[in-house]
C-alpha cells in the first residue's frame, strides 16, 4: 500500500484528499491529512465580518466535518519535512512516512515583518482582515469608527485573495455611505502596484471604479515602517500618509515548518512547476492551494482548478498511466463592489481579465469587470457551494478547469499575454504610454476630515524599494510562464472534474 500524507486541511488539502479518496481504493492508498486544529475557516467570509454580513459562526466548521470516511486526519502542528528520507516530523515526536507528500498549508499574514505594524497602535487605529481574529477586531473598530481618513493599504505582494483589499475598500464605502459618515471620511487605497490590479485591462477597469465610488489611489507605495507616534504609513522614497484608521494587508508568508525545512523561498513559499504542481528539486513533493510559486492568483478557485488538474495525473500515474493535464492558472473571481453589486474577473497565465459574459457568451449571465447585482449574488452564493460543493470534492456545474475566450472581449493592445498564443507566435510588446500625473496625497492627518485628497502636480517620485528577490530555485519557477499549448501527451481541452463519478457527500 502506497502512502500519501497532504500537509494542511485547508481548501486544497480537503479537496485533494476528498477527491483522490473516490478515485483510489483504500487498499491501495492510505492518505494522511495534518493540520494544527479541528477548525476550517471559510477564509473569504472575514472580509465581510466588519461590516455585520458574517459571523464567526458563519465562517468556522470542523475539519472533520469535510474530510471523508477512509481518510486520517491528525491534529498536530508540523516540527519539518524531511524529502530526502520522505519523512515528516510532527511537532508531538511522531514521524510520518510517505511515498507522496502534498503541501497544501496555504499563506498567513505576518504583521511582524513590518517595523512598526504591530506597534502601540495595533488593534487600536491597525488593524488588518486576513485572520479570524483581526476580522473579529476590525468589526469592534469599524462599529467605532465615527469619520476620518480611512486607509487600505497593502504591503507587498503577493497576497492571497489579492482582490479582497479593493472588496475591503468598495464595501467600506459603501458601508460608510449606510451610516451616514461618509461625507466625513476621506477614503484612500494604497497599493505597491502602479494600478489597482496586476493586469492591464482589469487594473484599467478598477482605476475607475475607485474614481467613480470617489476613492483615492496612490500607486507604487512600498511602505519602510509605521510610524506609531504619528499614526503615518512610511514608503521609502519618503511619503507619509497619515490615518485615523488603517486597515493594512500584512506581508503573506507560507508555513513556518517550509523554511526549516529548507524547501522554501524567502517567503517560505514552495517553488513547483507551473502546470503540474510538482515540487522543484524534491521527487513526489506536489504543493497545492496557496503554498506554492504559481503566477497566479492566490485564491480558492486556483486552488479548484488546480487541484483537478493534479487529481487527473495523480490518478493516472498512480494507475500507470501517462499524466494528459496541464494546469493553465486559471482564476475566477468576483469582486465585492458595495450596493449590492459585484464585478467577476476570469483569466489564466496567458490571458488577462477581459470584459464581456460569463460562463457563456452573450447569455452570462454574469458580466466580466461590470458591476451587477447578479455578480454580488454570484459572490454571496459561493459560501453554499464552497461547503457543499468545493470541499467534497464536486464539480461545479458550467465552469469548466480550463479557461474558454468564450464570452471575452479580447483586447488586442494589451501585450501578447491577452491573445492566448503560444510563444513562438507572440509579437513582441507594444511599449505601453506614460501614465498620467495623478493627484498625491497631503502627508499628515487632516483635523478635519475632507472627501477628497488635495491634488498637486507630481513631476514623478523616487524608486520604490525592489521586492524581496527570490532564491535561486524559486526564480526559477517564477520565470515567466509561456504560452498554454498543448505538450506532447498533454490534453489540455479535457476537464479533469469528471473524474469523480460518485461525488462526496459531506458529513453534516
Amino acid at each position: 500500500m502506497k502512502r500519501l500524507v497532504i500537509l494542511g486541511g485547508g481548501t486544497a488539502g480537503t479537496m485533494v484528499a476528498n477527491k483522490l479518496r473516490a478515485a483510489i481504493p483504500r487498499h491501495e492508498l492510505h492518505i494522511t491529512v495534518v493540520d494544527r486544529d479541528d477548525a476550517h475557516h471559510y477564509q473569504p467570509g472575514y472580509l465581510f465580518m466588519p461590516f455585520g454580513i458574517y459571523t464567526t459562526n458563519d465562517v468556522v466548521r470542523s475539519r472533520h466535518r469535510f474530510i471523508a470516511d477512509g481518510i486520517d486526519l491528525l491534529l498536530t502542528e508540523i516540527d519539518r519535512v524531511d524529502p530526502t528520507y520522505r519523512a515528516v516530523h510532527l511537532a508531538d515526536g511522531r514521524t510520518l512516512g510517505y511515498d507522496y507528500l502534498v503541501i497544501a498549508t496555504g499563506v498567513a499574514p505576518r504583521p511582524d515583518a513590518t517595523p512598526g505594524m504591530q506597534g502601540a497602535l495595533w488593534g487600536d487605529k491597525v488593524h488588518e482582515f486576513y485572520s479570524l481574529p483581526g476580522a473579529q477586531a476590525l468589526t469592534e473598530a469599524m462599529r467605532r469608527f465615527r469619520g476620518g481618513r480611512l486607509v487600505v493599504h497593502i504591503t507587498e505582494m503577493p497576497i492571497k485573495c489579492p482582490v479582497a483589499p479593493l472588496e475591503f475598500t468598495f464595501l467600506a464605502d459603501d458601508w460608510l455611505r449606510k451610516h451616514g459618515i461618509r461625507e466625513r471620511t476621506e477614503l484612500i487605497y494604497v497599493t505597491p502596484l502602479d494600478g489597482a490590479f496586476t493586469k492591464p485591462v482589469a487594473s484599467r477597469e478598477l482605476n475607475t471604479a475607485l474614481t467613480d465610488h470617489q476613492i483615492a489611489l496612490e500607486t507604487d507605495f512600498a511602505v519602510e515602517q509605521i510610524d506609531n507616534d504619528t499614526a503615518e504609513l512610511v514608503s521609502f522614497d519618503g511619503r507619509r500618509i497619515g490615518f485615523d484608521l488603517l486597515v493594512t494587508v500584512p506581508l503573506n508568508m507560507g508555513a513556518d515548518y517550509v523554511a526549516r525545512s529548507g524547501m522554501g523561498d524567502e517567503l517560505n513559499l514552495v517553488p513547483c512547476d507551473q502546470h503540474t504542481m510538482a515540487a522543484l528539486n524534491h521527487p513526489d513533493v506536489y504543493v497545492l492551494g496557496d503554498a506554492g510559486t504559481l503566477q497566479t492568483s492566490k485564491a480558492g478557485s486556483v486552488a479548484h482548478f488546480a487541484a483537478d488538474v493534479f487529481v487527473h495525473n495523480f490518478v493516472a500515474e498512480f494507475q500507470g498511466r501517462p499524466a494528459t493535464h496541464s494546469f493553465d492558472g486559471h482564476a475566477n473571481c468576483f469582486i465585492e463592489s458595495g450596493n449590492r453589486k459585484g464585478m467577476l474577473l476570469d483569466f489564466n497565465y496567458t490571458t488577462e481579465p477581459f470584459t464581456g459574459s460569463f460562463p457563456l457568451p452573450a447569455v452570462g449571465p454574469f458580466k466580466l469587470l461590470a458591476e451587477t447585482h447578479l455578480n454580488h449574488l454570484g459572490k454571496l452564493a459561493f459560501r453554499w457551494i464552497y461547503w457543499n460543493m468545493l470541499l467534497p470534492g464536486r464539480p461545479i456545474p458550467f465552469i469548466p478547469t480550463a479557461m474558454s475566450l468564450a464570452g471575452k472581449r479580447v483586447e488586442s493592445d494589451v501585450g501578447p499575454a491577452a491573445t492566448g498564443l503560444s510563444a513562438p507566435e507572440q509579437p513582441s510588446s507594444p511599449t505601453p504610454p506614460p501614465r498620467p500625473a495623478k493627484p498625491r496625497l497631503e502627508t499628515k492627518p487632516l483635523a478635519t476630515p475632507r472627501p477628497s485628497p488635495v491634488p498637486s502636480a507630481s513631476a514623478g517620485r523616487p524608486a520604490p524599494r525592489p521586492s524581496s528577490a527570490p532564491a535561486p530555485v524559486a526564480a526559477a519557477a517564477m520565470a515567466s510562464v509561456g504560452g498554454y499549448v498543448d505538450r506532447p501527451g498533454v490534453d489540455s481541452t479535457a476537464d479533469p472534474a469528471t473524474i469523480l463519478p460518485h461525488p462526496i457527500v459531506p458529513k453534516f
